[in-house]
């Protein structure tokens, strides 16, 4: 019996290409119930095609959640940008700014943690296409994170970047298990906090 489930069906809209419907309602459907429990048939379907258009657009459905996992990658890589674009060369206004972002996720009603770090826990397997994905993203984060400590001359930038990780993953699940309420006011006082105690 095939799970069912709710979702946005796009339909089959001439107007869209089928490779992007299939990403998009895969995407939700990721999200939303786990990549575990959805099926190849459930996304075809939501997504107004058929198994053989999703198999010629995506090799397998590991290399559609790798697709999936590098389009969020992307777009999250480009929040750095505009926080740059916001706060030119002001580093600490930008890791305040990605302070609040992340707040927001983390208030959000819709947000069910990172998509990165459900995905890395439904796919322990070294050898999964998505594991590079997920490795290579964190990675730069967190990169991203250092240089942007270093520039604001905080002291032992790469303990501070894994602290502001350590935080944020830890309202994630806090989101998720104990409520949302005050969440992203508490995420913002401590990182500064945490900041202000690197502060030279």
């Amino acid at each position: 019996m095939k799970p069912a489930f709710k979702t946005i069906t796009t339909g089959k809209d001439e107007r869209i290409p089928p490779r992007e419907r299939i990403l998009a309602v895969a995407a939700d459907l990721f999200y939303r119930h786990g990549i575990r429990a959805v099926g190849v048939d459930s996304i075809a379907e939501a997504a107004g095609t058929n198994k053989m258009t999703l198999y010629r657009h995506f090799a397998s459905k590991d290399e559609l959640i790798a697709q999936y996992l590098r389009s969020l990658a992307e777009k999250a890589s480009s929040s750095w940008d505009k926080l740059a674009a916001q706060h030119p060369a002001n580093p600490r206004a930008q890791l305040r700014g990605w302070l609040e972002n992340m707040a927001g996720h983390v208030a959000s009603g819709d947000e069910r943690g990172c998509p990165l770090t459900n995905a890395a826990v439904e796919l322990p397997e070294n050898d999964h296409p998505a594991r590079r994905v997920i490795e290579a993203f964190k990675t730069a984060q967190r990169q991203r994170i250092i240089e942007l400590c270093a520039s604001a001359e905080l002291a032992e930038p790469e303990m501070l970047a894994d602290e502001l990780f350590l935080l944020l993953e830890g309202a994630r699940v806090t989101a998720q298990s104990i409520g949302r309420e005050g969440l992203g006011d508490r995420l913002i006082r401590i990182g500064e906090a945490m900041i202000a105690a690197h502060d030279t």
